[in-house]
């Protein structure tokens, strides 16, 4: 009588079990390798929008207005003044991307004294701004007067807009993210945390300044 070999039930139960744990542990550093990835992405598009805006002022002699809508990233202007301060960054405008490594529109916030394009109205080397980038879990101010603020509602994207004009519900968005999805002086910015993983950048006024007068702009 011939012997049957092979493997029984419980051993290849058994072998799904080792398989499948081995699989689990692959696939968090891969998700966690993804994230990275995608935030780094992120960072960089901030960085680029920085440039642009940069070359922006030194062109005109301000700063562009936010988008029209999620759907026109032209500048939202009539006249010398914007229509809105507070928005999506005008991507359009800028050529630069029109959204973040998780397919979300860039929040844009601006001071009305570095978007009047009237003549004799521009902004100078004396203009201030109301806009302030904080450390909320420090209790402190990690920049004061900036110009403009760019942030990304990062991968949860609480309240990030889409391209086709939607908005990302910001229900479960965390007391920090909750002040950047309505703020429009006051931002907050630190380390991620499980509640919080926007990612925020600003026009340093000295940087800004300093290029104009590089320029040949200012004063």
């Amino acid at each position: 009588m011939t012997k049957q070999t092979g493997f029984t039930l419980l051993e290849m139960a058994v072998a799904l079990v080792i398989i499948g744990l081995l699989l689990a542990g692959m696939l968090l550093p891969l998700s966690a390798q993804v994230d990275d990835r995608k935030n780094k992405e992120t960072k960089a598009m901030l960085d680029e929008i920085n440039q642009a805006l940069l070359g922006f002022a030194i062109s005109k002699g301000y700063l562009p207005c936010p988008a029209v809508s999620a759907a026109n990233g032209a500048e939202d202007r009539t006249g010398t003044a914007c229509n809105k301060q507070v928005g999506v960054i005008p991507w359009a405008t800028l050529g630069v991307s029109q959204t973040d490594s998780w397919g979300r529109l860039f929040r844009y916030s601006v001071n009305a004294a570095y978007t009047d394009s009237g003549v004799g109205t521009k902004f100078t080397l004396t203009s201030t701004s109301n806009l302030r980038v904080l450390n909320a879990t420090a209790g402190t101010a990690i920049a004061t007067a900036v110009p403009a603020v760019i942030l990304s509602h990062g991968k949860n994207g609480y309240g990030a807009y889409l391209p086709d004009g939607a908005q990302i519900p910001s229900t479960g968005a965390g007391t920090d993210e909750s002040t950047n999805i309505s703020a429009t002086t006051d931002f907050v910015s630190h380390d991620f945390t499980p509640d919080f993983d926007d990612l925020v950048a600003w026009l340093s006024p000295n940087t800004l300044n300093n290029r104009m007068v590089a320029a040949g702009k200012l004063p």
